[in-house]
């Protein structure tokens, strides 16, 4: 008898022991109605009364019970004999895991050899087993006997992981490196080659490795390019230079499928050639297709600026424009020049630099401010700045409560030139606080915007040219309205804001966007409309724009499916260009001009973002002929990490004469996002913005006054004082809504001269 008639056999005498019931998946004991969940198998135990998995059958019949236990008897001895065979041929438990593991890959590996058959019983030359499977060389047929290897296994792991902790210590690599997403798979990987892995070479690394990835990543881009035709997409560019002075020129691409590395180009010796930097720019708008690229955003260097026209020249449906983070940066550097600010900003550096310039003051500033920091780092250096300065008067009481405590008093620092400078500041300057304040009033609604348009949460052309009234807007009431107080401020910002930043693009972002285009305070004025309609001018066809033209009617008066209720229900919940691909269907030439301008991205930042960290990469790279080693390394780096953005490293000209690295390894600090509230910007409470009438009170907001169609006008600085028609609010309560409390007095700051934008300390009461 065969073992598959013998198998049956068996299974016929058990199943006569089986009762069945219609309509149940479970097989039932035929002398109790036991039901048996596990199959025949169990219960044969249980007839048998062997105790396993089940209770013995107390109604079974001797014959049944000596037949199972029998059958069960031969069953085992069937097993221990087929085991002992398997040890013998090489394929038991310890063979498997010390010889099937290694020598039969290699013996897979190679697909030839003498000794090389196909099929479940073959073996190799060297009598070790060929796995039936890609799985079967990692397993076994017995199970593992855990408790006699549990122990050692234990000790081996504790030898491999610090062989591992010995190699990153050895390196400096940082501990958060085994929390990368690659980590696991590359352990994995190792482990499960077993014995034998041949470590890769610096040779294979530099070369066919690197050239796997990069071809990998080219599939993956198939993806953007889809995006690209679909949405249209934003080329940024950025200069960056390494600490050996090599400048690179780095091009990315940014749509809503993400922001792609596209090159590096080494321009040492031409970052100033406004000719090869216009070739620069065209060689990549020809790669990715002329027809797909809807703006190019950089810096405003000069020869940017020239290489931006010149391609708006050459190209007549693209955009230049500049990078918005870049403008905002530069209003703060030029606001932080004015008197008052600079005077506060210097003092507050000495601050800073003294207490984490010295190991035990710093330490005895983390007791007073359980372990607070004064450093905010932000994405810009100036941002970095006046968020610092927020974050030292958030701590303003721990500080005053640190220099006045016995502690510090009795210590030598509290002797020393730069510890009585520093703590004359904090306890005795009358306008340092004051000071603080101001600034921190008049700065950090802008910065807030700066954060808005570097998110990565949503493109920001929709919103910049509302973002940018609303926070000069804001300004102006941290002000209470005098005009004397936010003038030089706005004077700043509109410096910068209408011959550089201010695009037609932001204008027709504006006002296609449903969330603002709907609302009540919206501005439907001739410089939004020529904005609309100069885009629509330059980025489509006659045909195209004829077509706009007539459609934009339905959407400027809410008609057909842009005025029903779920259209209306969803302006604010949906972002903007999911809005227009769900509602504008029935206008497809307006749908798509929006979606191109509502995904735009209005900042290149990005492209700045942690090429510090390269610097290891670059100098590995000093002969120019290995450029292009180091674009493939930055390419496979920076795609690899697109969703991984990181916090720059703090401004540095903040901590100065540092003994020791003195910033804590927990960053953890750095995700407090308590001051930076951008809906205190973006909307005023109405409760805080009632007007009064006044004859005394005269509004002067250029925004306001853009809204409806005024010019703002100047009295050179006579006559009564020009205020913001808000209601004033008290700098507590203005500085509750930041997170920060004081109880000192804003200060009262006027200019003598109009045209004078620099706050001298006699204008200070």
């Amino acid at each position: 008898m065969s073992s598959s008639d013998s198998k049956n056999s068996r299974k016929v005498f058990v199943w006569k022991y089986v009762m069945e019931v219609s309509g149940e998946q479970y097989i039932r004991c035929k002398f109790c109605n036991q039901r048996c969940t596990r199959g025949v198998n169990r219960l044969k135990h249980h007839l048998a009364g062997t105790h396993h998995g089940m209770k013995p059958c107390n109604k079974v019949s001797e014959d049944a019970r000596l037949e199972c236990k029998e059958a069960l008897a031969n069953f085992k001895d069937q097993k221990t004999k087929r085991n002992e065979l398997l040890q013998e041929i090489g394929m038991g438990p310890t063979s498997m895991h010390e010889s099937a593991l290694s020598k039969t890959i290699g013996t897979l590996g190679s697909g030839s050899g003498s000794g090389s058959r196909s099929g479940s019983g073959s073996v190799s030359g060297s009598g070790e087993p060929i796995p039936r499977g890609p799985m079967d060389k990692f397993t076994t047929s017995q199970p593992r006997q855990s408790t006699l290897n549990s122990k050692w296994k234990q000790e081996e792991r504790k030898e491999v992981c610090r062989k591992i902790g010995r190699f990153m210590y050895s390196k400096g690599l940082p501990f958060n490196t085994v929390n990368d997403p690659y980590w696991f798979p590359m352990i994995d990987a190792v482990a499960n080659f077993g014995p034998g892995f041949k470590p890769l070479s610096m040779h294979e690394l530099r070369t066919w490795i690197l050239k796997e990835e990069v071809n990998d990543l080219s599939i993956t881009m198939e993806d953007h390019k889809k995006a690209w035709k679909q949405y249209g997409c934003s080329i940024m560019s950025d200069g960056w230079t390494d600490g050996k002075s090599r400048c690179l020129i780095n091009f990315l691409v940014n749509s809503p499928a993400g922001t792609w590395f596209m090159k590096s180009i080494d321009a040492s010796d031409t970052i100033k050639n406004r000719e090869l930097m216009f070739k620069y720019l065209d060689e990549v708008v020809e790669e990715i297709g002329e027809e797909n690229v809807v703006q190019v955003i950089t810096d405003n260097a000069s020869n940017y600026v020239n290489a931006g026209m010149r391609l708006m020249e050459k190209m007549s449906r693209l955009w230049w424009t500049p990078c918005a983070a870049h403008c905002i940066d530069l209003m703060l550097e030029d606001i932080g020049k004015l008197n008052v600010h600079a005077t506060t900003l210097s003092q507050a550096r000495q601050v800073v630099k003294f207490i984490y310039g010295h190991t035990w003051v710093l330490s005895l500033m983390r007791t007073f401010t359980k372990n607070h920091e004064l450093i905010r780092p932000a994405i810009t250096r100036f941002a970095t700045a006046f968020l610092t300065l927020q974050s030292l008067y958030k701590q303003k009481q721990a500080l005053i409560a640190m220099f006045s405590s016995e502690k510090w008093c009795s210590s030598t620092w509290a002797k020393k030139v730069k510890g009585v400078k520093t703590q004359s500041i904090v306890l005795f300057d009358p306008n340092f606080w004051p000071h603080v304040t101001f600034c921190i009033k008049t700065t950090v609604p802008l910065v807030s915007v700066l954060r808005e348009v570097d998110s990565k949460e949503r493109p920001a052309m929709g919103y910049i040219y509302e973002l940018m009234d609303s926070a000069k807007e804001k300004i102006a009431f941290n002000c209470r309205g005098i005009e004397r107080k936010y003038g030089p401020i706005w004077r700043k910002i509109d410096a910068r804001w209408t011959p550089q930043l201010h695009r037609p693009l932001h204008a027709a972002g504006y006002y296609l966007n449903p969330q603002l285009r709907y609302g009540d305070k919206f501005s439907n004025v001739d410089e939004v409309r020529k904005g609309l309609f100069e885009c629509m001018n330059r980025m489509l066809d006659y045909q195209e724009r004829l077509k706009t033209d007539i459609q934009l009617d339905s959407y400027d008066q809410a008609m057909g499916e842009f005025g029903s209720r779920i259209a209306i229900d969803s302006r604010t919940l949906r972002s903007p260009t999911s809005w227009w691909m769900r509602f504008g269907g029935s206008t497809p030439e307006l749908q798509k001009f929006a979606i191109r301008v509502l995904s735009l991205t209005s900042s290149a930042s990005r492209c700045e973002r942690n090429w510090s960290t390269f610097e290891s990469i670059i100098l590995l790279f000093l002969n120019r002929l290995e450029h292009q080693r180091l674009n493939a390394l930055v390419y496979v780096r920076y795609n690899t990490r697109l969703r991984e953005r990181k916090e720059i490293d703090s401004d540095d000209e903040w901590i100065a004469e540092k003994e020791d690295p003195l910033l804590p390894l927990d960053l953890c600090w750095l995700q407090d996002n308590e001051l930076f509230n951008v809906d205190a910007i973006r909307v005023v409470s109405s409760n805080s913005q009632e007007t009064q009438a006044s004859s005394d009170h005269m509004v002067s907001s250029h925004s306001y006054k853009r809204k409806h169609n005024e010019v703002p006008s100047t009295n050179g600085g006579k006559g009564k004082e020009k205020e913001l028609n808000l209601t004033p609010i008290d700098e507590d309560e203005d500085l509750d809504e930041m997170g920060i409390h004081d109880s000192g007095h804003f200060p009262t700051i006027d200019t003598l001269d109009e045209d004078d934008d620099d706050l001298g300390e006699e204008d200070l009461s």
